[in-house]
C-alpha cells in the first residue's frame, strides 16, 4: 500500500484493490482499519483521516475539498456518501465540476465522525456535519446537522430518535488494555 502514497499508514490494514483511492497523498490510515469494495476515497484540499478500528462498508464514498475526518470505532455501513463538499441547487449558480469556479456556488465544510460514531446503510452525511461521540444514524438518513453524543438519529432530515448506551466504552478500555 505504500507504493500508492498514503501519507501514512498503521498496521492491520485491507484495503480492497477494487476501491478506488484519490489524491493519496492525503489520505492517514490508523491501524486495524477495513475499506471494502467499491469505495470511493477522494481527498480534497482538507484531505481524509482514519483513526483505528475502523470499516467502511462496501459502495461508501467519501469526497469533497473540506476535511473528512473518521476517528477511533467509527463506521461506514454499505451504500453511505459523506461530502465535504456540496453545489448550491437553488439555480442562483451553475453546478457541476466541469464548470469554473466563479460560476459556482459550493459549499466546503469539514465533517467529522466521533469516536463510536456510526452511519446506517445509504446514509448521506452532508459538509459541516459533526457526528459526535458514540451518535449513531439509522438506514437510509439524510444528516444534514450536527447529531448529539450517544444518540440515535434517523430519518429525512435525520432527527434525534432516543439515546444509545455506553457500554461500548468499558469493552473499549478492555480491548486497549495491555493484556490484548
Amino acid at each position: 500500500m505504500t507504493a500508492m502514497g498514503f501519507a501514512s499508514m498503521g498496521e492491520d490494514v485491507r484495503l480492497s484493490d477494487r476501491a478506488s483511492y484519490y489524491n493519496c497523498g492525503g489520505i492517514h490510515i490508523g491501524s486495524h482499519v477495513r475499506v471494502d469494495d467499491f469505495c470511493v476515497l477522494s481527498a480534497g484540499e482538507g484531505g481524509i483521516v482514519i483513526g483505528d478500528y475502523v470499516h467502511i462498508a462496501v459502495y461508501c464514498s467519501l469526497i469533497g475539498k473540506g476535511r473528512i475526518e473518521l476517528r477511533d470505532f467509527s463506521g461506514l455501513s454499505s451504500r453511505v456518501a459523506v461530502y465535504s463538499s456540496n453545489d448550491d441547487y437553488t439555480g442562483r449558480f451553475l453546478t457541476n465540476p466541469t464548470v469554473p469556479d466563479e460560476f459556482r456556488g459550493v459549499e466546503h465544510a469539514d465533517v467529522v465522525l466521533g469516536r463510536h460514531a456510526l452511519v446506517g446503510a445509504g446514509s448521506v452525511v452532508l459538509p459541516g456535519v459533526v457526528l459526535n461521540e458514540g451518535a449513531a444514524v439509522g438506514a437510509l438518513s439524510l444528516v444534514k446537522k450536527d447529531c448529539e453524543a450517544f444518540s440515535i438519529y434517523s430519518g429525512v432530515p435525520a432527527k434525534r430518535i432516543m439515546k444509545r448506551r455506553q457500554d461500548l466504552l468499558e469493552l473499549e478500555r478492555q480491548l486497549r488494555s495491555p493484556e490484548n
